[in-house]
């Protein structure tokens, strides 16, 4: 038996929603952020090292809370650029989870990304990214139909075979971005060994333990709508990214503004044969300190079970210092 298919009543209207959502065949995929912008190295490695300091930035998502068991998210990580390797060092961690613990997965990036000047206005930075891979699962918190005695419940031990409790795997990635000081467009590629990630080892040859290649392009620009002191400036940052990932994509659209340290913006979010959700955002930028929340509102059939989600993005330079010649840093996305 599928063992995504044999969990407690709450982890199947969880698939249930997920089948609504993406395709009536369940394939392994990677967890996403709405605020793609604010977590640049998970969006493309090739943003390692585009700011002028050492950063750290950490996000925290919350899909569809009004499940019980649903899925949370969390990343954190930290880049520079180095002018040694004329380029940019990453390290990052994601740790994701789904049923109230019965499914876990944690992976650790590495990231390096050069940078190649190819004229005055105009950089581009490539990248690869290295990761190590565990996916857990708690067999013991599983309930099945043969555990069933009528009219007394789950109360028999189940037949079902064990599966492993956890899984190992390497994965790799890369990616490009070409930017300005007004515009970025890039493009990257996760899961380019496509790893399997079978609990059972019966099912390594099943092509929905593989995770798929993830394809993502995507672009953004700044406007300046008043220039002045950080006070005063106000900005239109209009951001787009397009991702395909086997037979499903997803495309989000909107804009972003900031007028002084605060920041508000809206994006819409279109999965495969879905309008998915309309994503409102507010925010602080300072000097050294930014700060997003947002907040998905479901558009899809699956509105009535899971109408929302949340998102905290934070991100905080390290120090400030006056930016080397040889530093061409990406100024958006900034937030």
């Amino acid at each position: 038996m599928n063992i995504l298919f044999s969990v407690t009543n709450r982890i199947y209207i969880f698939l249930v929603l997920s089948t609504v959502l993406y395709s009536t065949q369940t394939f392994a995929q990677d967890p996403e952020f709405s605020q793609f912008y604010a977590n640049p190295i998970y969006t493309n490695p090739a943003f390692a090292g585009s700011s002028t300091v050492g950063r750290i930035v950490t996000n925290a998502r919350s899909q569809w809370p009004n499940i019980a068991g649903s899925l949370r998210t969390v990343s954190a990580s930290y880049d520079e650029h180095y002018d040694v390797i004329n380029g940019g060092i990453g390290i990052m961690a994601v740790a994701d989870e789904a049923g109230s613990g019965l499914l876990q997965s944690f992976s650790l990036k590495g990231v390096y990304s050069y940078q190649i000047v190819i004229t005055r206005h105009l950089t581009m930075r490539a990248a690869i990214e290295a990761s190590i891979n565990q996916k857990s699962i708690n067999f013991g918190k599983l309930t099945f139909s043969d555990m069933i005695v009528l009219q007394q419940g789950f109360v028999t031990a189940t037949q079902e075979k064990s599966p492993d409790p956890n899984v190992y795997y390497a994965n790799f990635a890369a990616g490009a971005v070409l930017y300005s000081s007004r515009f970025y467009a890039g493009f990257a590629a996760h899961n380019l060994t496509e790893p399997n990630q079978a609990f059972y080892q019966t099912d390594k040859n099943d092509p929905k333990s593989i995770i798929p290649i993830r394809y993502t392009a995507h672009a953004g620009l700044v406007i300046p709508l008043v220039q002045g002191s950080a006070k005063n400036e106000s900005n239109l940052w209009p951001n787009i990214l397009y991702m395909q990932q086997r037979q499903y994509a997803q495309l989000n659209l909107g804009v972003y503004y900031n007028k002084g340290f605060f920041v508000v913006g809206a994006y819409y979010r279109q999965t495969t044969g879905n309008s998915d959700c309309m994503i409102a955002l507010i925010g602080i930028r300072k000097d050294k300190l930014r700060i997003g929340y947002s907040y998905d509102r479901t558009f899809s059939s699956a509105r009535y079970g899971a109408p929302d989600s949340h998102e905290i993005s934070l991100a905080f330079e390290l120090r400030k210092h006056t930016p080397k010649k040889t530093i061409r840093a990406i100024k958006c996305p900034e937030f």
